[in-house]
């Protein structure tokens, strides 16, 4: 599955929240992991309340020690500094993942300065719009120490088209390997949480619209359970819901109740840096829920 995770950081603590998880999925996956810094050009003195990391020599001998502290020592871990000063580190990073090819991405979901603040748009969003790459987000705690990590119990939002069935085999490899349950989730919503198009046929249709909704509610019921069929006879343990309202909400408040240790999301990486948040409730539930997130790139046709 993932052989190779590449894992940025800037020497603050936040970044750090990322290490548990890393050293988590490549124990599991016997993965190699890649610790990346870039230099920033005119880089502030301090980023998250510490120390900036401006100096090529200080960075790698950071990283070393966060590979020799971190780090189960059958890993292996490598280390890459960009030494040649960057304006744009989130578009850098996005660059070294050509060069580097890892198939996972770890990050850290907030921050400045080395790691921009992606809720709004810098290095995930840029390397989802590639199409290439999964990308974790880990939400740092509030006391700044990192997190204990487990994938016991995974949380699958579908929608019923192909597309998001990408999100499946991930989590079927990950369940087979992390000895996971699979909680499979699809949201319908109400009429009151209609958007756009369909929200107006439903203010000019209401009785036409509640009905082709209660219709979509049963044909998802029937959708997951196919596929739970399909899963169980692979020895999978998995557990179907379907949910009325709005998808993000109902997402963050399912994977709270259940204490889902990742949630898996289908995300379509199209031309256009605004494409990946637009209309998504990917950063609604990484902006509102602390659970790990796991953003599986649809490939977009030509």
């Amino acid at each position: 599955m993932f052989k190779h995770i590449l894992v940025p950081l800037d020497g603050s603590r936040l970044a750090e929240s990322v290490l548990p998880a890393a050293n988590y999925i490549a124990q599991k996956m016997h993965a190699a992991i890649t610790l990346i810094h870039v230099i920033e050009k005119n880089a502030p003195e301090e980023v998250h309340g510490e120390r900036h990391l401006t100096d090529a020599e200080e960075a790698n001998r950071y990283l070393s020690d966060i590979a020799a502290g971190f780090f189960s020592l059958d890993l292996l871990v490598k280390q890459h500094v960009h030494t040649s000063e960057v304006n744009n580190v989130s578009r850098s990073i996005v660059d070294h993942v050509d060069e580097l090819a890892p198939d996972l991405i770890i990050m850290c979901t907030h921050g400045r300065g080395g790691l921009h603040d992606f809720l709004v748009g810098s290095i995930a969003q840029q390397v989802i719009a590639m199409g290439k790459t999964p990308v974790m987000l880990i939400h740092p705690q509030e006391n700044g120490e990192p997190a204990p990590f487990n994938c016991g119990q995974l949380l699958v939002p579908l929608d019923s088209t192909p597309d998001h069935e990408l999100s499946i085999p991930v989590a079927c490899s990950l369940a087979h390997i992390c000895q996971s349950s699979i909680h499979m989730l699809i949201v319908v919503p109400t009429l009151g949480d209609l958007k756009g198009k369909r929200a107006a046929t439903g203010k000019l249709l209401p009785g036409t619209m509640t009905a082709m909704l209660e219709m979509a509610e049963e044909n998802a019921q029937q959708y997951l359970s196919d596929h739970a069929v399909r899963l169980k006879d692979q020895g999978l343990h998995v557990i179907t819901e379907v949910s009325r309202g709005d998808p993000a909400d109902r997402i963050i408040e399912t994977g709270e109740r259940i204490k889902a240790d990742l949630i898996l999301l289908v995300t379509h990486g199209r031309i256009g840096q605004e494409a990946f948040w637009a209309g998504s409730v990917a950063p609604r539930v990484s902006g509102s829920s602390r659970i790990p997130l796991l953003l599986v790139p649809v490939r977009e046709s030509a």
